[in-house]
């Protein structure tokens, strides 16, 4: 494999680095089963954990059900700048190790527990950790792929989360509409376990940055690129969520299939997720900027089609393919802009990008289903998803010609300064 021929001199072979960054993709694996899988087993849950709402209201029970969703995200957003913040200074895998305990807790929890609100909770609480783990397992990935394949890196570890979409969330899906919604999430438990063992006995120990202090990290939120790096996840990505939530119900009720074509749906939206995943990563080391726009077009396009032609199954296939794509490509270039933004902040900065991404989840399932339930049908969602898109495009415009004004201004100064200089020497 090439992918290790130009990685620095850490003392490791490259079979170690392989099983290291495999161990750190399994993570991100398990992350996409906990995230995703709500999404195809919506209307499973809502009618066992709401199931007098469903009698009266199958569109309001299945809505209701899309704030486990939120809820997730909302923890995400919540635990990756926290975490990140708090655990900067501790060695990178012991850290690692301890989020996994609290994804394989907390997933176990939200398996068990008897009512819509405990399970809320528990899905507030599994995706906590989900923002440090990444940021750290970036790091992690970053290092051992060495200069100049920073992208390449982080696109590795996202890269379990977009394979999840093709393997582990049809087949989690496909288990719990079989064997009941409760057993697919300890099935993710199990995933989170596997992930502790691999990362104890594969990933090499990395210290943390003992300079790092909570009010040094925290001085990244004082730099506006770092917001606007945020607000073009959050608004931009949730097109993606707003749409991705009501994948079942589209499925069964717009394109008139049965049950058992939600997992294919999945796994098309999988492969596009994973393929936009690892071209994202190339663009984000050659041409960050013109890969982020680029996305964004296809995302657009995607949408329209999806809105115009899920009655379709071809056109269904198709266009979930390209708005996984698109909405994927999109990530790691992102949290290649933090990192470039953030100054001495990188843990933290390697954290937001997914508090940035699940805020979009929260936006977008949320504004979902508020179109949802005021019966405009599951495909309102798609032109939501639209808005959010172009409003994510119109943020990185602003950001992007802040930031070459804000250049020409500081280059403009240095010459002032040289010639003034130049004038008093002569």
């Amino acid at each position: 494999m090439t992918l290790v021929s130009t990685l620095p001199a850490h003392g490791l072979s490259p079979a170690r680095v392989r099983l290291a960054l495999l161990a750190l993709a399994l993570g991100g694996f398990a992350i996409g089963c906990t995230e995703f899988v709500a999404m195809g087993l919506l209307p499973n849950i809502a009618s066992n954990l709401l199931p007098g709402l469903y009698r009266a209201s199958a569109a309001g029970a299945n809505a209701h059900a899309g704030l486990l969703i939120s809820a997730y995200a909302a923890g995400v957003v919540v635990g990756a700048p926290t975490i990140a913040a708090l655990s900067a200074r501790f060695a990178r895998k012991t850290l690692l190790l301890w989020l996994l305990v609290a994804f394989t807790v907390f997933t176990i929890a939200s398996a068990v527990l008897p009512t819509f609100g405990l399970v809320l909770a528990a899905r507030f609480l599994a995706g906590l950790p989900h923002g440090a783990y990444f940021g750290v397992a970036s790091l992690v990935a970053a290092s051992l792929m060495g200069p100049g394949n920073r992208g390449k890196g982080i696109a590795l570890v996202m890269g379990g989360l977009s394979i999840a979409n093709i393997l582990g969330v049809p087949a989690i899906t496909l288990l719990g509409q079989v064997a009941g919604w409760r057993v697919a999430y300890l099935a993710v438990a199990a995933l989170f376990a596997l992930t502790f063992v691999a990362v104890w006995f594969v990933v090499p120990r990395q210290p943390g940055d003992p300079a790092a202090t909570l009010r040094r990290e925290l001085t990244v939120f004082r730099r506006p690129q770092v917001w606007f790096a945020l607000a073009i996840g959050s608004v931009g990505f949730g097109g993606f969520f707003a749409v991705y939530t009501y994948v079942a119900p589209i499925v069964v009720t717009i394109t008139k299939q049965g049950e058992g074509f939600v997992p294919i749906a999945l796994i098309v939206a999988g492969i596009g997720m994973t393929v936009g995943n690892f071209l994202g990563g190339h663009s984000a080391d050659t041409s960050l900027k013109r890969g982020l726009f680029i996305a964004f077009g296809v995302f657009a396009i995607a949408l329209t089609g999806l809105a115009l032609t899920a009655s379709n199954v071809v056109g269904l296939v198709i266009f979930l393919f390209l708005i996984g794509a698109s909405a994927s490509a999109m990530a790691p270039a992102i949290q290649t802009r933090l990192m470039d933004v953030a100054g001495d902040s990188q843990t933290l900065a390697a954290a937001i990008n997914h508090a940035s991404l699940n805020i979009g989840n929260s936006i977008g399932a949320a504004l979902g289903g508020i179109v949802v339930a005021a019966g405009l049908g599951y495909l309102s969602a798609a032109w939501v998803g639209l808005v959010l898109a172009f409003l994510g495009v119109t943020i990185a415009i602003v950001s992007f010609t802040a930031e070459r004004r804000s250049l020409q201004r500081a280059r403009g100064l240095a010459l002032q300064e040289d010639a003034v200089l130049d004038s008093a020497l002569s």
